[in-house]
């Protein structure tokens, strides 16, 4: 494999694609062994490998630049064209639920594959694939809008990035006033961004409507995997949070403000920890870069193989630059059997949360395509991909003086406090998204009364300072799982309960390890539910959970607070 920026590329050719997938399925349904039909199938998963490679290396090219043209035009293509390719591919999954090797084929690549694909008959339908181009292009619209966003403060051009930055001054001044540019930037775009959300709910509604459903919250459930639990355990979810976490959080901040010296805690104070500053690593992009390979290296014979791979082919973009694409994310090759790295270094602790975060689904990718046979099987259904990620970001933690010196139980204590901190986030989130849908609000005034309910129902901490637009619940915007993701969010609130019950057998001295490449081993062969038993972990959705993982934390939090 050549290095990314060397990996070539080059449109596929849809009627080539098309006259192979023909051939391959004519195979298939000729097969007289099962020998020849699983040929057959592999055959099919390769072609589409194929195609989501060459996808993937348009996607990332895109994100790394998102005023590149030429680019910008490919993902226009592919958001076109590949609703129309996925429909072709509901013949083939027809054949291979109705072929006489189904017995078979199934006991190789397990029950959950034919589960996806009955689910997959169901969805795949020439009457959605318009507003399914539409969705997509509109995602790419709202990319763009939120990336070309950037202000001049104190000498320097931010994104919003770059401000959350200076948010975290110890200047209180600085970080009220770079709050302040943050929030005008959202308030600048709003008006694009509540039309670019009223056109996505409105094809949302459409897509689930024409395939049948009652709602499109029923529709995302099926199309996103989640087989064993509905809105209504969700919703149990939620309630436990709000119950459990955050009164703890309350409590969390409070210690938080008097440590700082304040009264109250504003918005722009809840991400500075300590008076005289937040833990920073320290060194360039470059050097980090150097330094997580080491740490994965001593981390075990796994990960010090997987890191050592994505370096030598340069597989990580950790550079903030204008016009680059929110956020952080891993990607897939298929074709390469190796994971990509995105993110926007911002010179704070989040920095090094990204780095392990993403270098954690990048391992479950790496190792998982080394041990199953085809992608499809590879990854998992998003709240156990989360858990992936969101581990690792533990497991670093004995190695945090490398990148943070003499500062590193700081960091461990200010991590470990916000994995918790974070959940009641995520499930306004999740209430916001769940009461657009259900409450048929479609209207930006209507969006932003019930984000503000929901906002003081799970953190009542919450202060914007006097800031109309936020005060009136402009917030979500700022969260663009809202609009490319879309009931996402609530999957890390899932997802963290698992890890932090990994982390709570690293303290225990249990096999953490084990488990969690146990975890990653299984990929996405195995339902939510089977997955985390073989993994011996725990539901997060029992409240029993969220109120043991509560009371772990506030142990566990006066552990590292000791140590500081």
């Amino acid at each position: 494999m050549d290095k990314f920026k060397d990996l070539p590329y080059q449109r596929p050719d849809l009627a080539m694609v098309r006259k192979e997938y023909a051939a391959l399925l004519k195979k298939f349904r000729n097969a007289t062994t099962f020998e020849e039909a699983d040929a057959a199938f592999l055959g099919f998963m390769k072609l589409a490998e194929n195609v989501v490679t060459v996808n993937t290396i348009a996607s990332i090219r895109n994100t790394m630049d998102m005023s590149d043209e030429f680019y910008d035009r490919e993902i226009k293509f592919f958001n076109s064209e590949m609703p129309k390719l996925m429909l072709l591919l509901k013949k083939a999954v027809k054949a291979l639920l109705g072929s006489p090797y189904r017995a078979q084929l199934q006991e190789k690549y397990g029950e959950k594959l034919f589960r996806d694909a009955e689910v997959q008959i169901k969805l795949l339908n020439w009457n959605v694939i318009l507003p399914t181009i539409r969705e997509s292009n509109l995602g790419t619209e709202y990319s763009k809008t939120a990336a070309s966003c950037s202000v001049d403060f104190m000498g320097e051009k931010c994104n919003f990035y770059g401000l959350l930055r200076h948010m975290q001054s110890t200047d209180r001044e600085e970080r009220k006033a770079a709050f302040e540019e943050w929030a005008k930037l959202y308030e600048s775009i709003s008006g694009k961004l509540d039309e670019q959300y009223s056109k996505l709910v409105s094809l949302r509604k459409t897509i689930a409507k024409r395939l049948g459903f009652n709602s499109y919250v029923d529709y995302n459930f099926l199309s996103n995997g989640h087989y064993d639990y509905d809105a209504k355990r969700v919703a149990e979810f939620r309630e436990a949070v709000r119950q459990y976490i955050t009164p703890l959080c309350e409590k969390l901040y409070s210690e938080q403000a008097q440590r700082l010296g304040l009264e109250k805690l504003e918005f722009y104070d809840e991400d500075l920890c300590f008076p005289d500053g937040n833990a920073v690593p320290v060194g360039t992009p470059e050097e980090l870069t150097e330094k997580a390979r080491q740490m994965y290296e001593e981390m075990s014979v796994q990960t010090g193989e997987f890191f050592n791979f994505m370096t030598e082919h340069e597989l990580f973009d950790f550079v903030t630059r204008p016009n680059k694409h929110m956020g952080g994310n891993m990607t897939f090759l298929p074709d390469y059997k190796a994971p990509f790295i995105f993110s926007n270094f911002n010179g704070t602790s989040a920095d090094i949360d990204v780095l392990t975060h993403e270098a954690g689904h990048a391992f479950e990718g790496y190792y998982a395509s080394r041990n199953l046979p085809i992608q499809m099987l590879i990854s998992s259904t998003s709240e156990v991909n989360e858990i992936h990620s969101m581990s690792m970001e533990f497991f670093a933690y004995p190695y945090m003086e490398r990148f943070f010196g003499n500062k590193a139980d700081r960091y461990r204590y200010a991590h470990f406090t916000d994995s918790l901190k974070g959940i009641p986030y995520l499930v306004s989130v999740d209430e916001f998204q769940h009461r657009v849908f259900e409450e048929e609000i479609g209207d930006p005034a209507g969006w932003r009364r019930i984000w503000h309910e929901t906002e003081q129902k799970y953190m009542p901490w919450r202060s914007y300072d006097g800031n109309r637009f936020l005060e009136g619940g402009g917030f979500w915007m700022q969260k663009q799982h809202i609009f490319l993701y879309p009931f996402y969010y609530v999957d890390y609130a899932m997802a963290q309960m698992d890890a932090l019950a990994l982390y709570r057998k690293m303290t225990e001295g249990e096999d953490a390890w084990g488990s969690y490449l146990k975890l990653c081993g299984m990929g996405g062969r195995y339902g939510y539910f089977e997955t985390l038993e073989r993994a011996g972990l725990p539901l997060p959705l029992d409240p029993g959970t969220v109120r043991e993982t509560a009371e772990f934390v506030e142990r566990h939090a006066e552990v590292l607070k000791a140590g500081i």
